[in-house]
């Protein structure tokens, strides 16, 4: 999984079995700085993008190839032992509203520099059927998450935040709720020149904006109801940028965005989840500790925790999920979930490189 934080790869040796999943082994690759400025740069249109969306497809599949030869290697497991690779790849442009998701990949290529089978293109057939295309997670989170009489929320918190509503006897619901960690670690790149501002100690030192705060929140997006999903598209430094005065303190910029993205979660959760009693958080968000002390005094009627109490590494839920995604797809069941994308039925999802 490479995901819109856009800051590397998270790979995870998955088995299946009659009691269930099983994580094996994990390797995280991070992004060469300039393969993430490519991707970025493609975010828009500009000259000569097709011929460049292609090279950092292929350039795509090296680095995930990479990735799975050195997971295996380090979990003394050979490539003939591995059913399939299922491969999210990279999302550039998401407007499901156009009828199109894009997720730059060369499967193809993957498959014969691992030779293993890859399962790729997960979201274009929700799309197709009518969906946003995302988020896809839901799924994976009631499968493995949900309890019989306990009212859970699962809240990702990627470069964009999502939930998962498991409320007992309901249908799982889920949808994007704003930006997570993207914003936050736009500004620490720009101010700090550092990838992410560790444990939000940055933002802990700033103060919140309250006007900026307000011209955040008023992004038509955070109110809208489900099913939707966001990027980029919604929420970039663009964007950020043009609800600035130009005088702030960086710092309190840093500590509005973490309360933007706290607070948007717990309008979402409050407006489209009923009375949930307890939030497993994951992702690498979930590392952020002033974020999630923000965040669990926007929701004090909620017992939080991360998803290592149910099991799961939080770095390594979405890598999970696919994996689990991507054998849905072998066996021929559908991965999306109606309810949660707004596509017309169930679907199965991605396509099929054989090794």
């Amino acid at each position: 999984m490479s995901g819109t934080s856009l800051d590397g790869i998270d790979a995870a040796l998955v088995r299946f079995g009659a009691k269930g999943l099983g994580c094996l082994a994990t390797h995280y690759r991070p992004y060469p700085d300039d393969l993430r400025q490519e991707a970025l740069d493609l975010h828009r249109s500009g000259p000569d993008e097709l011929r460049r969306a292609a090279l950092l497809a292929n350039r795509l599949a090296g680095e995930y190839a990479a990735a799975v030869t050195t997971l295996l290697a380090e979990a003394a497991v050979a490539a003939d032992a591995v059913k399939a690779v299922a491969c999210h790849g990279q999302t550039i442009r998401h407007a499901p509203a156009d009828g199109y998701t894009l997720q730059l990949n060369n499967p193809a290529l993957l498959a014969e520099l691992t030779g293993i089978t890859v399962i790729a293109d997960f979201r274009s057939r929700d799309v197709a059927a009518g969906g946003q295309g995302a988020p896809l997670v839901p799924a994976f989170h009631d499968d493995v998450f949900r309890h019989r009489s306990r009212h859970r929320v699962v809240l990702n918190l990627g470069g964009i935040a999502n939930v998962t509503d498991l409320a007992p006897g309901q249908p799982t619901r889920g949808f994007d709720c704003g930006p997570g960690n993207m914003l936050l670690d736009a500004w620490s790149r720009r101010h700090l020149g550092q990838p992410y501002d560790a444990g939000g100690a940055w933002a802990a030192g700033g103060k919140v904006l309250p006007d900026l705060l307000g011209r955040l929140l008023a992004h038509p997006f955070l109110a809208s109801p489900p099913p939707k999903s966001c990027g980029r598209e919604q929420f970039d430094l663009a964007w950020l940028e043009g609800c600035l005065a130009g005088h702030e303190a960086p710092a309190d910029v840093q500590a509005t965005l973490v309360l933007l993205t706290a607070r948007s979660v717990a309008q979402a959760v409050g407006r489209w989840c009923g009375r949930p009693e307890e939030l497993f958080a994951c992702g690498g968000g979930a590392h952020n500790k002033f974020l999630l002390a923000t965040l669990a005094a926007e929701l004090p009627q909620l017992r939080m925790a991360k998803t290592e109490d149910l099991g799961m590494p939080a770095d390594w839920v979405e890598a999970a999920a696919f994996a689990w995604l991507g054998r849905r797809t072998l066996l021929g069941l559908p991965g999306n979930l109606p309810a949660v994308t707004g596509a017309r039925g169930a679907r199965i999802l991605g396509a099929i490189y054989r090794a």
